[in-house]
């Protein structure tokens, strides 16, 4: 198993705190137009290790009130797990017009029968349904982050349906056509977001209501100067700093010749280990060099401490077919810590290639990583320029042109209000892209 020097979690993964569960740049407000809710189908319960769909249904609380509505369990789960426990509502950002809403185990996810599927969703819907009119909604959207919950189209009549594609869902590293009830979704939705270039030119011409949103980054989390965190203290510069899901679209075998090449460099893994078979030979060859440390997983909030105190900021991806169509949360986040960046030629990356490096092989990656620990690369303007490429992407930036699409679709009378409301640059801004 790999060596870590590793702090204990903020808190319980769902027991969202308010440190953990509200970023520093989410306002306590209102929401500006508190009679449309937004219901966010969401495929994962509400913990502290944020997604982009945390970073954009927590942010459009501050324009709609929204309801998160976490995935039912099996009904082996729900009944005997979770012991018929009663329906449990948090709000886990205080002030907001924010809710997680956890379905009660009475009605739990079924595949079949699907007369008896359909009415359970349909009841867990209508519950989530009364829990926003409850609280003055008196229209619906429907905010499907999962091809899984199309059958919401059927089941809830809403004013406005969206699609928020975040992933490629075969996760295939060869490529694969899209299935047929993702087409028929994007087909149905009033718009569809999508996040990476590559996606957009895959699934981008079926609706034409579509548009791109890339990931963001929480600018006053990522990019303020704070204290170095302890475990990272006493390893050497330079650190060579990855921040994020230790994964198999890992280049591992890059990772492995990188650190064997630069013994006089510190490669720092930052995150938590998805434990699957084929790299765990990896981890254990890397866990026994001295020049290599896996510092654990961290909350959202804790990680985004690492990136500033990093020489060199990467992102070493395989290049397949499933890369190819990410779009790396970590890209923004590590403009927002200033330090220089190295990533694999992926086509969300290929945009930046004036703010970052793009290698291909090994010997370009060495060159690159010392071309970035040289004095050109880290000069005041060079820092201060990734962190205003940053800037542009903040998750509220990147939110208010998301409210704004959903205001617009919605009516005049509601566009003016949400654009009365926007950050300023996502107001004058006419796109993200670089």
């Amino acid at each position: 198993m790999p060596k870590t020097v590793q702090t204990e979690p903020a808190v319980h993964p769902h027991s969202p705190s308010p440190k953990a569960a509200s970023p520093s740049s989410h306002q306590s407000n209102s929401a500006v137009i508190p009679d449309v809710g937004i219901l966010a189908l969401v495929p994962d319960q509400w913990h502290w290790q944020w997604q982009p769909r945390h970073q954009v249904m927590t942010r459009l609380a501050r324009y709609f009130p929204v309801l998160w509505m976490v995935p039912a369990e099996g009904w082996r789960h729900s009944l005997f797990q979770q012991k018929l426990l009663p329906t449990r509502d948090q709000a886990p950002i205080p002030g907001s017009d924010f809710l997680v809403h956890t379905p009660s185990p009475l009605l739990p996810h079924l595949h079949s029968p699907r007369s008896l599927a359909d009415f359970t969703f349909r009841k867990r819907l209508q519950k989530a349904h009364r829990l926003l009119s409850a609280r003055g909604c008196k229209k619906i959207v429907l905010y499907i982050w999962r091809p899984d919950f199309a059958d919401a189209l059927d089941l809830l009549p809403a004013a406005l349906t969206c699609y928020h594609i975040d992933d490629e869902y075969s996760f295939s590293p060869v490529d694969t056509a899209i299935s047929p009830q993702e087409r028929k979704l994007i087909e149905r939705v009033n718009h569809v977001f999508i996040h990476s270039p590559a996606l957009l030119q895959k699934k981008g011409n079926i609706n034409p209501h579509t548009s791109f949103a890339p990931n963001g980054v929480d600018f006053n989390d990522y990019g303020q100067p704070v204290p170095e965190p302890a475990d990272l203290r006493d390893i050497p510069h330079p650190r060579i700093g990855y921040s994020g899901r230790l994964k198999r679209q890992l280049d591992w075998r890059l990772l492995l010749d990188l650190s064997a090449r630069h013994t006089a460099w510190s490669f720092v893994l930052v995150g938590a280990l998805n434990p699957h078979p084929d790299i765990l030979p990896f981890i254990n060859e890397l866990s026994a060099r001295t020049n290599v440390w896996f510092l654990g997983e961290k909350t959202t909030h804790e990680l985004a401490a690492y990136p500033q105190h990093f020489d060199v900021a990467i992102m070493p991806y395989v290049n397949d077919h499933y890369t190819k169509y990410i779009y790396p949360l970590k890209l923004h986040e590590y403009f927002a810590g200033g330090r220089p960046v190295v990533g694999t030629l992926i086509p969300s990356l290929e945009p930046f290639r004036g703010s970052l490096l793009l290698p291909e092989g090994a010997a370009q990656w060495s060159a690159a990583i010392a071309q970035s620990l040289g004095p050109e690369a880290n000069t005041p303007q060079a820092r201060a320029a990734r962190q205003s490429l940053a800037k542009s992407h903040d998750w509220n930036v990147i939110v208010g042109r998301i409210a704004q699409t959903i205001a617009d679709n919605l009516g005049l009378q509601y566009s003016a209000v949400v654009a009365r409301n926007l950050p300023a640059s996502a107001s004058t801004d006419a796109s993200l892209d670089s």
